[in-house]
């Protein structure tokens, strides 16, 4: 699996979360424990799942001190069963106390998305479509939610508004037709980038397809009126299909054709994995 990206990417942000949760100092930490102690403490998961983001609970404590050190007995991707031990910290014990809550809130939540998908992707299993997720995600928490997605099976759609042309019912309306939309954006944007368009009915659809729209995305339409669609595209474009598209429902839609289907719920619904740190001791 690969790493989520370099520290120059990342640092600043775990950076902030500490600020967030240590204002000033611990309080609690600091009046039981005055001086370096050096300690152990064990990570632990409560919960069957698959586990993303142990780099990054990792890099918590070595912010805090870069003389932590971390041994797991897993990596990201691992199916993790409840009462596994994942691995030991070692360090201040004052910075294990320090950094435990930030460092778990990364894991649980990374680990949680990870989990979501790929109970999801499991059910795309044979068809020939890949599952994408969406801009959907916590402020500030993008990189590492988008990477515990590719660690749970899924793949990722455009990073941010930088990286890709998604013209959606609002750009649609602003310029006036899907159409004008469409010519408007291949004017603009290098001839490198594909162009998508987001569609609502059958009419769009076609419009879309003469457009000359490199990728229509169904958006909110019945199971039949996507079947109907991608009749309609006849491999002229690739086809996405989204719309409050979850694993209880996505089921419908493995029948349709399309070549993506996109979930917002991959990152915006997914409940956390429990996971603690326990154990907590003084070593020599």
């Amino acid at each position: 699996m690969n790493k989520i990206t370099t520290t120059l990417q990342c640092d600043h942000l775990i950076l902030e979360a500490l600020k967030e949760d240590i204002s000033s100092e611990d309080v609690s930490t600091n009046a039981v424990m005055k001086e370096y102690v050096k300690g152990e403490v064990e990570l632990i998961c409560k919960q069957d799942g698959i586990i993303a983001g142990l780099d990054v609970y990792r890099r918590v404590f070595e912010l805090l001190d870069e003389g932590t050190e971390a041994e797991f007995y897993c990596k990201d991707g691992d199916e993790v069963k409840a009462g596994q031990l994942m691995g030991k910290v070692t360090g201040d014990i004052r910075v294990l106390l320090s950094g435990e809550r930030v460092a778990l809130n990364y894991l649980q939540r990374m680990s949680g998305i990870a989990t979501y998908t790929h109970s999801v992707a499991e059910m795309l299993r044979g068809t020939g479509m890949k599952l994408l997720d969406t801009r959907k995600t916590t402020p500030n928490m993008r990189i590492f939610e988008k990477y515990a997605v590719r660690v749970g099976g899924g793949y990722n759609h455009r990073y941010n508004l930088s990286d890709g042309v998604l013209l959606k019912d609002n750009h649609i309306g602003a310029a006036g037709s899907v159409t004008k939309a469409v010519r408007m954006a291949k004017e603009y944007a290098p001839f490198v980038r594909k162009i998508e368009i987001e569609v609502e009915n059958l009419d769009m659809v076609r419009e879309a397809v003469e457009a000359g729209a490199d990728i229509i995305m169904l958006d909110n339409m019945s199971p039949e009126e996507m079947k109907e669609a991608v009749r309609i595209i006849d491999g002229r474009a690739e086809t996405e299909c989204s719309g409050n598209v979850t694993k209880e429902n996505i089921g419908r839609l493995t029948g349709i054709g399309v070549d993506y289907i996109s979930s917002g719920a991959l990152t915006h619904s997914a409940p956390i994995l429990d996971i603690s740190m326990k154990n907590l001791h003084a070593i020599e």
